[in-house]
């Protein structure tokens, strides 16, 4: 198993708001940690940190050595394909080729505010725009319109260290996008908010038969985004993330019940009349999590849920660290968790 960092936190009110970015990514460049993800999030509090992952991939690529630094995701349909390209090539540069993306259609319909038009098709845009961004990697040109209305090749500059960009899918859970992710010869990053491991193992045997029928060279890589947090010696872990873990996920319940409003599925008021019973249910909630996904409580707690991931076809976990706990409890686990779990 390969293990990486993955950020998505919660808005944050200090003054040095990337301060556990950085020192969790420098510290996981130390410990052996595979790759760092990095989201992207637009005009809430839930995510609101990372509205351009390249930027902050940039920040990071010149204070790590060797980690590599990947888009978790990029909404590609809110952009010009071109940019998005441009931009992690710069990355590339900058990090010595140490650049990887996984892209994503996106579904809150506020963030489309950035590209109105390609809400409805967001997925078909998504697919067409890796095919793009693959081509534009390689150094091959695209047509576009000019400011006098003419029809010009171009490619990107700077041309990227890598000359093959590596890519994967984000899935939230639907078979579909796995099969997809198969035929198009990329990776998946998935978490277990809408599946659970046994629906994940269906999926990925899925996944890898779509490579298979596609000619793919080899299995393909499947990454699972898992909160985690090895705890020290005789720390009761259960108690200390309960209210941490219990309020990140109501941050996530919550963004969902305004796009859901804001699309016209439910009025305001139906939204309100179910907080009394999801604050209820998040308590079931987290407790479900804890003992079942994710990678929370001591070293043979983990190794066991690490194991029932592997068994399903997981062949990388993407530890989430960034769901409320102090800085300086975070480093520590890492420096635990790299202890038990990363070879030295």
């Amino acid at each position: 198993m390969d293990y990486s960092l993955m950020f998505f936190a919660s808005q944050v009110s200090t003054s040095n708001r990337y301060e556990l970015v950085v020192n969790a990514s420098t510290l996981a460049d130390e410990l052996g940690f595979r790759a760092v993800w990095l989201p992207e999030r637009h005009f809430r509090d839930f995510g609101g940190l990372f509205p351009n992952p390249a930027v902050m991939a940039a920040a990071l690529s010149l204070v790590t050595q060797r980690i590599e630094l990947r888009a978790g995701s990029v909404i590609t349909p809110l952009h010009d394909v071109l940019r998005v390209a441009e931009e992690w090539s710069v990355v590339d540069n900058l990090s010595g080729g140490r650049v990887a993306v996984s892209v994503g259609s996106g579904w809150n319909a506020d963030d489309f505010v950035l590209a109105p038009e390609n809400y409805t098709d967001r997925r078909a845009v998504m697919r067409e725009q890796l095919t793009q961004l693959r081509a534009l990697w390689r150094g091959e040109p695209v047509a576009r319109r000019n400011g006098t209305g003419h029809t010009v090749d171009v490619t990107i500059q700077p041309r990227p260290v890598q000359p093959e960009l590596r890519a994967w899918a984000t899935s939230a859970g639907s078979p579909e996008t796995f099969r997809w992710a198969g035929e198009a010869g990329a990776n998946v990053l998935t978490h277990l908010v809408g599946q659970d491991l046994s629906a994940l193992a269906e999926n990925i045997a899925l996944y890898r038969a779509a490579l298979r029928d596609a000619g793919a060279p080899g299995p393909g890589t499947v990454t699972l985004m898992v909160h985690t947090y090895l705890g020290a010696e005789g720390e009761d872990v259960r108690a200390q993330v309960h209210h941490p873990l219990r309020d990140y996920l109501r941050s996530a319940v919550s963004l969902q019940g305004s796009d859901m409003v804001r699309r016209g599925q439910v009025s305001a008021d139906e939204v309100e009349a179910e907080q009394a019973l999801l604050d209820e249910l998040l308590d079931l909630t987290v407790d479900r999590y804890y003992e079942q996904s994710a990678l929370l409580g001591d070293a043979d707690k983990i190794a066991q849920v690490v194991d029932r991931a592997a068994a399903a076809g997981v062949d990388e976990i993407a530890c989430l660290i960034d769901f409320g706990l102090p800085t300086g409890a975070v480093l520590d686990g890492l420096k635990r968790f790299a202890s038990h779990f990363i070879p030295a």
